[in-house]
């Protein structure tokens, strides 16, 4: 990897696009799916049932995390620069650092959601707000340096 690229928003660009293959593959492969993320019983059951509430969710989560994973490489240097880059990093950070500790006020609001789901989603945006911000952070002055 090139010395120049900033290796913890690579790293959470690479985190955004797994998780967002993770949503792909639920509503690829349905209710198993849905069940084995935590994203509670009745998620999994309108999957099964072709409801079309799960896909649109779904989808929705994906496309913004594939915006959040362009943003982290754009931010890390490794693609061309994004608009609004200080912006949008702040507040792809703040998003996932909120959805991390937020967790227990979120929580009556999907009851369908495991307990075990909370607590790892929560964990992993935890370490990816962590990644933002530490890269952010690192490459603010040259992110600073260029035109927005």
């Amino acid at each position: 990897m090139n010395s120049s690229i900033n290796k913890y928003l690579f790293i959470a660009s690479i985190c955004c696009f797994t998780a967002a293959l993770a949503h792909i593959g639920c509503i690829a492969f349905g209710g198993d799916w849905y069940r084995f993320f935590g994203a509670g019983e009745l998620m999994a059951q309108m999957s099964e049932q072709g409801h079309w509430y799960p896909t649109i969710v779904t989808s929705v989560i994906v496309l913004v995390l594939l915006i959040f994973a362009f943003y982290a490489l754009s931010g890390s240097g490794a693609i061309k620069r994004l608009p609004l880059i200080k912006l949008a990093l702040i507040l792809i950070t703040s998003i996932f650092l909120l959805r991390g500790i937020a967790f227990v006020g979120l929580m009556p609001m999907f009851p369908e959601n495991s307990l075990t789901f909370w607590l790892i989603s929560s964990g992993i945006c935890l370490s990816i707000g962590g990644l933002f911000a530490v890269g952010s952070w690192q490459r603010w002055s040259v992110l600073s340096a260029e035109n927005d």
